[in-house]
């Protein structure tokens, strides 16, 4: 096996994924796995940069990057010269990098509106990405079968099989245990309390790791995005539904029995608007899409004409607000204004250091408009500090495969560092 890997003059090093600084809680880690993540989070980094990092003897990192070497995780890279020389002049510098081939992912979002996935290497690079059309809520056999026809679409663009992956990621919004891959709710399944993970790796032939989806956002941030360099942080989702992640010490905080951040599932108003859970009052009654669908049928003059989709009916509210039409103005006005009852609820539980807005409703402005975030600081606890930063990213559909994706790679990084561990014992 060749060990190194050239990356040419003209090329970047790779970018890495994950975390960037080290956690609080590293050093309960092995130290191998610490070695590995560092490397990962880098991109390219040379061995006396990760015995500097984690505080490590170099001959340490030697022998542990040897092991990594040699079971196939790490290679060593060419990495590119300081201050972006390019006269070739001496022996290049060589790096550490994650062998990009040794392992294949795929991540996939289950929606009621539209299913994707996307396949990353080792490194993280996307390989393939796929999506196609959902048709709401289904059973449970159908949805497992719409999941193996995604997989092997995203397998079969990245020019491989689907035995070839190493593990599959998967989202589904509702009440979700990560750690049992247990479904106990979700709007696109008609049936509650499904061992949907055990299915799923019993149709794929391969392992499968579960999430609620709106946990896998934050899961993409702390990988792929700002969440890279903060340890603590929280993310907002506004689609269809509205869900919340938490990040603490780099770590998804998922509650006791994994459960936790149901943010639009708290309760706002006592015997308020039904909610899709089955309650009512909730936060997300009054501001997912469904909410202002329900609405916009009314303001729109459309309740005895045919249903449109929610998302041609929000459109069409849309354009009435930003053309002045003073009932539609209202509805969103009064969903932001129940959002930033929602924002200030975090900050006041949780002091995140930011909160991220992300989602497909990211289009509509009044959710982040200066009105609801003004309204969201006079809701907050007035300590004399400034709020938390309120960041908007609307990174598309792929966003949420990029978090499965993650969530899969975690598990398998922790499968592939455990057997390594079993064998030097």
């Amino acid at each position: 096996m060749d060990d190194r890997i050239d990356i040419p003059g003209d090329e970047i090093a790779p970018q890495g994924c994950g975390p960037v600084h080290a956690a609080v809680t590293e050093s309960l880690r092995p130290l191998r796995q610490q070695v590995f993540e560092r490397v990962r989070a880098a991109g390219a980094i040379s061995r006396a940069q990760v015995a500097k990092d984690l505080a490590i003897s170099p001959a340490s990192v030697t022998t542990m990057t040897s092991d990594l070497i040699e079971a196939g995780l790490l290679c060593e890279v060419t990495a590119p010269r300081e201050g972006g020389d390019t006269t070739g002049r001496g022996r290049p510098p060589v790096a550490l990098g994650v062998r990009p081939d040794a392992h294949v992912v795929c991540g996939v979002k289950l929606s009621d509106r539209e299913h994707s996935a996307v396949i990353l290497d080792f490194a993280g690079t996307e390989r393939a990405a796929v999506t196609e059309p959902a048709r709401g809520v289904e059973t449970p056999e159908d949805m497992l079968a719409a999941l193996v026809g995604l997989v092997d679409r995203a397998a079969a663009a990245a020019g491989m099989p689907r035995s070839a992956l190493s593990g599959v990621g998967i989202g589904v919004p509702g009440f979700v245990d990560g750690v049992s891959g247990r479904v106990h709710w979700s709007p696109v399944l008609d049936r509650r309390d499904l061992d949907f993970a055990a299915d799923a790796e019993a149709r794929l032939g391969l392992p499968v790791t579960l999430d609620n989806d709106a946990n896998l956002v934050a899961l993409a941030e702390l990988w792929f995005g700002v969440g890279r360099t903060r340890p603590d942080f929280a993310v907002v989702t506004i689609e269809h539904g509205l869900g919340m992640g938490l990040v603490v010490n780099q770590k998804l905080y998922r509650g006791a029995l994994g459960l936790g951040m149901e943010l639009g599932h708290t309760k706002v108003q006592l015997d308020g608007a039904l909610c899709r859970c089955g309650q009512r009052g909730c936060l997300e009654a009054y501001v997912a899409d469904y909410a202002l669908a329900r609405e916009a049928t009314a303001a729109l003059g459309r309740i005895d004409e045919p249903a449109l989709p929610v998302r041609a009916l929000l459109e069409q509210l849309y354009a009435r607000a930003k053309a002045g039409d003073g009932a539609a103005r209202t509805i969103f006005h009064r969903a932001g204004r129940y959002l930033a009852l929602g924002l200030a609820n975090i900050v006041n539980l949780f002091d995140p250091p930011i909160i991220i807005l992300s989602g497909e409703r990211m289009r509509y402005d009044y959710l982040y408009a200066a009105e609801t975030l003004d309204e969201m600081e006079r809701l907050v606890l007035n300590s004399g500090r400034p709020v938390p930063r309120v960041e908007v990213h609307a990174w598309g559909d792929l966003l949420w495969g990029y978090g499965a994706a993650a969530l899969a790679l975690s598990a398998l990084t922790e499968r592939l560092l455990g057997a390594m561990r079993e064998e030097a014992s």
